[in-house]
């Protein structure tokens, strides 16, 4: 398998006659920080958290509306066919359209370096609220408080683990992987030196 493979013509295929405008309206100045380097990213998304749905292995929510759910990011970019349809179904499914899929418009080589060496920075987040959501009790959020909520909030936390997990092994390859994209326009090759981050 190659380390870094591009999604986007995928993504285009399976959005197809739908008018791109109605799917990805996500502005690259609105996105989230916490989104991994990639094609796809989440910008100012709803705060209804239904990502996780259609795609578990790439979105992930942030906590920026105090104790509830904000907006969704993407975590783990996808790396085949059947991952691209999952997040593009996620995408379908936003209320705002703000999924975006230009971050290679976007992305450079230093910006990237630039994110996975503050990339202790989300992961103390994610270890955090993935505590925080992955307990029992959370009397102090009101209604979110309640046990109907419960698993909703610890699936979240479980994706806050696998994001932490992939930061600790995985991302590192794929981003060496996704700055030697941004820098020939095209996969590497396998066996095919890769740039350091």
């Amino acid at each position: 398998m190659h380390v870094y493979w591009d999604p986007v013509p995928t993504a285009r295929q399976l959005v197809g006659e739908e008018p791109v405008l109605e799917v990805f309206t996500g502005v690259w100045a609105e996105r989230n920080w916490r989104n991994v380097p990639g094609p796809f990213y989440g910008a100012d998304t709803d705060s209804m958290a239904l990502g996780r749905m259609d795609a578990p292995r790439h979105i992930a929510y942030d906590d920026d509306f105090g104790g509830g759910f904000g907006r969704e990011f993407v975590y783990r970019q996808p790396v085949d066919e059947a991952e691209t349809a999952d997040l593009v179904w996620a995408a379908r499914l936003e209320l705002y359209s703000a999924y975006g899929w230009d971050g290679d418009d976007h992305w450079t080589p230093a910006a990237v370096r630039e994110w996975w060496r503050d990339r202790g920075r989300v992961r103390e987040w994610a270890l955090a609220i993935a505590a925080d959501w992955g307990a029992e009790e959370h009397p102090g959020w009101g209604y979110n408080a309640d046990a109907q909520y419960r698993g909703h909030y610890q699936d979240a936390a479980r994706g806050h683990l696998d994001f932490v997990a992939y930061l600790d092994d995985g991302l590192e390859e794929y981003l060496r992987g996704y700055v030697f994209w941004l820098e020939q326009r095209r996969a590497p090759l396998d066996g095919e030196a890769l740039p350091v981050l």
